[in-house]
């Protein structure tokens, strides 16, 4: 069963998708946010090409542990999303997600600018790998 990976933030959406066998999570691409339901739609079109039978969001609970706005905001995405897909959605604790992308994209020494394409892909990554070796 494949399962597919979201980073959502307020500018891109990090995609990733394990293998069939649901061990590895390999990055996609990074969506460029466009108004709610044309990110839906783009997302629905990504779990048929890739016939994924889940969706692992990434919930960026504060470092404390608390649920803030931006929490808020990619639950109630994470809710549409299981509306309109028809598909289990989970949510998955994030944090340093992107903060680990980008100290391993700092240390491979990356520009600036190509950090900005891949951070997101690249976190999204390591939300479905987390989620993936805490299944197995």
């Amino acid at each position: 069963m494949r399962i597919l990976g979201l980073d959502i933030g307020e500018k891109r959406i990090g995609v990733a998708v394990s293998d069939p066998m649901g061990w590895t999570a390999q990055g996609l691409f990074t969506l460029t946010r466009g108004k709610l339901p044309e990110d839906l739609l783009e997302i629905q079109a990504i779990c048929q090409k890739y016939e994924a039978e889940k969706v692992v969001v990434g919930y960026p609970i504060n470092m404390n542990g608390t649920i803030g706005p931006k929490a808020l905001e990619v639950k109630e995405f994470a809710r549409m999303l299981e509306e309109r897909l028809q598909l289990p959605i989970e949510l998955w604790d994030e944090r340093l997600t992107s903060r680990a992308a980008e100290r391993v994209l700092l240390e491979a020494d990356i520009s600036r600018r190509k950090r900005k394409k891949v951070l997101d892909k690249l976190a999204a990554v390591g939300i479905l790998q987390s989620y993936l070796d805490c299944k197995t």
